[in-house]
């Protein structure tokens, strides 16, 4: 046998992945505010894309998009233009244009996943005088910011570094994290001298900051209230055996009557366990919904949220100008470069939409009993079910559902909410989805009155009401839900009655 070297010619066949198609993937899992990012980039690195809502006077030429008339066309056919039509312009007036668009009614009884770009649907939302939802966000000072502005005058200013270490080491719920020894330690300094700048900042508003446990933090409320006498002290030295319900054996270690003991946990639920949370860190961020579902006279409407979706435009008497020009072979290499990027984006972004719209049209069409009727009715679903029914990839569909929300009479939802698992019935009929399992758990303890329900009772009327549903999975069920079990229910109870 030789072992000499020689060339072999051989065919094969793989699947390669473009530039852009890897791209067009990436973007069907951001949602609309990662797709603004995204734009926002891309518009400052390429100078042939606009961004923007210009009036109809003002704005200059643009390249005709064309529509793509294949849902199921692939972005490599994005990217060359093939399998695609003369149609009008996506460049409408977002001045005059509603806040829904791209919309996709069924035609009565059945959705067929229509696209509809009329003019009339391909609006922004709200104009210049539409509401500004930043005038609702939370402006006011941070927990640290309250704390250093009430230091200044309090603390002498040789100590003044002594409470701007502490208050950096106060978390957001008002608690200090490190212990005294480690901050005299790190600042080096001695340990009474930091307990009294402790102390100084423990009298500061809110009432509890600066408390290193649950315990300092109401005996510290109590001392403001006037109401932290010895009865009231050894109840907090033993808020353990208050969790356990345990208020004969309180009662005698307070040496208080039933009324007096009452009166004592009345007064610590009035006082706040957390004190800077009311303050805060971080503004609350609120979730943009990407889509809108709304019930019409034809049946459903599912609509893109175009206010958080630029126009991406090219600007073609730009790109006119610059190639009229004196150009080398480099330039104009790059310039091409660009305005394929251009035209690549503006129709990925479309395609995008429309994917987004189609899934969301079936999983629509699937849940319908959800949307009139409530989480009650909502059914078992899978991404291969939603995949299988539009003829696309299940990765396609999850990658759709990811970081999206819903917005519909209902509230507001993430799309994989609607994704849940099969409990089967007790009678053999159809399935019925985990939320609602899940919601009908909590109806019943809502409910449950006096007799606090335990997790066999709860099997039993669950099965009643055509669940075959395992204890094990009730109590996972309720654990998840954030409900206690029956004796810490019963506990929370007699609290309540003693208070």
């Amino acid at each position: 046998m030789s072992l000499a070297p020689r060339l072999d010619i051989r065919q094969s066949q793989s699947l390669v992945m473009t530039p852009q198609l890897q791209q067009a993937i990436k973007l069907l899992a951001l949602s609309n505010l990662e797709i603004e990012g995204f734009i926002a980039e891309e518009v400052e690195r390429n100078p042939l894309l606009e961004a923007s809502a210009a009036e109809d006077g003002d704005a200059p030429d643009r390249e005709p998009i064309p529509e793509v008339r294949d849902e199921r066309v692939a972005a490599d056919d994005l990217v060359s233009g093939t399998g695609a039509g003369d149609e009008p312009t996506l460049d409408v007036d977002y001045a005059t244009e509603s806040h829904q668009q791209d919309s996709v009614a069924d035609g009565g009884s059945g959705m067929d996943g229509a696209l509809s770009m009329t003019d009339a649907s391909a609006g922004g939302t709200g104009g210049e005088d539409g509401p500004d939802l930043d005038a609702f966000a939370d402006t006011s000072l941070s927990l640290a910011d309250h704390l250093l502005a009430q230091a200044g005058p309090a603390v002498h200013r040789d100590d003044a570094f002594i409470a701007a270490h502490l208050i950096d080491q106060i978390d957001e719920a008002g608690y200090l994290t490190v212990s005294l020894l480690d901050i005299a330690n790190r600042l080096g300094v001695a340990l009474v001298r930091v307990e009294s700048v402790l102390a100084i900042i423990q009298t500061f508003d809110p009432t509890g900051v600066g408390a290193r446990d649950l315990a300092e933090c109401l005996a510290l409320q109590a001392r403001d209230a006037d109401r932290y006498d010895p009865c009231m002290a050894r109840l907090i030295d033993n808020l353990d055996l208050l969790a356990r319900g345990e208020l004969t054996r309180l009662k005698r270690m307070c040496d208080v009557d039933d009324e007096d003991m009452a009166d004592m946990i009345r007064e610590l639920r009035g006082y706040d366990p957390k004190p800077g949370c009311r303050y805060g860190g971080e503004p609350a961020q609120s979730v943009t919904p990407d889509l809108f579902v709304a019930r019409t006279k034809a049946g459903w409407a599912i609509e893109i949220n175009a206010s958080t979706l630029p126009r991406v435009l090219v600007n073609r008497s730009y790109y006119t100008e610059l190639s009229g020009g004196q150009q080398d072979k480099t330039s104009k290499a790059w310039l091409s470069d660009c305005l394929a990027s251009a035209n690549w984006l503006v129709k990925a972004l479309d395609q995008r939409q429309r994917t987004i719209i189609k899934v969301a049209t079936e999983i629509v069409k699937q849940q319908e009993a959800f949307f009139l009727k409530g989480v009650a009715h909502l059914r078992p679903l899978t991404l291969r079910q939603v995949a299988d029914a539009i003829e696309m990839h299940e990765s396609t569909v999850s990658r759709v559902t990811s970081n999206k929300y819903v917005s519909c009479a209902r509230g507001l939802y993430e799309l994989k909410y609607f994704f849940t698992s099969a409990i089967q019935s007790a009678d053999g009929g159809e399935a019925v989805s985990a939320q609602a399992v899940k919601s009908a758990i909590k109806a019943l303890i809502d409910t449950e009155g006096a007799k606090i329900l335990s997790d066999d009772t709860l099997v039993e009327l669950l099965n009643a009401k055509g669940f075959d549903i395992a204890r094990r999975t009730v109590a996972k069920y309720r654990e998840a839900l954030g409900i206690g079990s029956s004796v810490q229910r019963r506990r929370a109870r007699t609290l309540e009655g003693a208070g």
